[in-house]
Order: structure tokens, then C-alpha cells, then sequence
């Protein structure tokens, strides 16, 4: 399962739950590419703390939407895999993306405004 949300300063989130197949990478990477390519997005956050298991087509599903990204100096960053996860997305050169916090502190990091607690 995914929710996937445009925020008004063009970040993206993206968040997956369970397994991710092959079906649904399809599904959604058309949604996303078709967001990039209207302009509507600017950077692409990827919420994995609810996903368990995730195959090669989510590892192309992330990589490809990082190359649609950068004709306009797009960001990518990937919350909270799983440990082997990790290893996987740090073997594909993806660990510079990687990061173990909330959306919220993403966004910030991605020069989102942060709402005030």
C-alpha cells in the first residue's frame, strides 16, 4: 500500500507500507513521473518505516524517480528502511540519502518550512 501526497512547496512524500511488489512499483512510478515531469515536484521524500519487504522494482522505483529529478537539481531522501534495506540501498550508492527521522525533519532538511510545535 502507498500514500503518496504533493506538498504545496513541491516535496513529495511517499509512503509505503507492507510488501512492495512489482505491480505496484509500476503503479506508482507512473504517478510520480507524471508529477516530475508537470513540474509539480521538486524533491521526493520516501517513507519506508511501514515496509517490510521491498524486491528489485523498488529499488528501480527509487533510483528512476532520482533520475527524473535531475534536470531540476531535485532531492531524494529515503526515511527509516529496514536494516536490510539499508544495505541494499548503501550498496547502490543511496546511503547519502538515507536518513533514520520523522517527515517532518525531512522536510526540513529539504528546506521545507517546518511547522511550529
Amino acid at each position: 500500500m502507498a500514500g503518496i501526497e504533493i506538498l504545496d512547496n513541491g516535496i513529495l512524500i511517499v509512503t509505503l507500507r507492507g510488501e512492495l511488489d512489482n505491480h505496484q512499483a509500476n503503479q506508482i512510478r507512473t504517478h510520480i513521473s507524471t508529477s516530475i515531469f508537470t513540474g509539480q515536484v521538486r524533491a521526493i521524500i520516501w517513507n519506508l518505516e511501514g515496509l517490510g519487504f521491498m524486491d528489485s522494482a523498488g529499488i528501480g522505483l527509487i533510483l528512476g524517480r532520482m533520475r527524473d529529478l535531475v534536470p531540476s537539481n531535485g532531492e531524494t531522501l529515503i526515511l527509516n528502511p529496514t536494516p536490510t534495506m539499508e544495505k541494499i540501498f548503501n550498496f547502490s550508492g543511496l546511503g547519502s540519502t538515507i536518513r533514520h527521522c520523522t517527515v517532518d525533519k525531512a522536510i526540513g532538511e529539504i528546506g521545507g518550512v517546518l511547522h511550529e510545535q
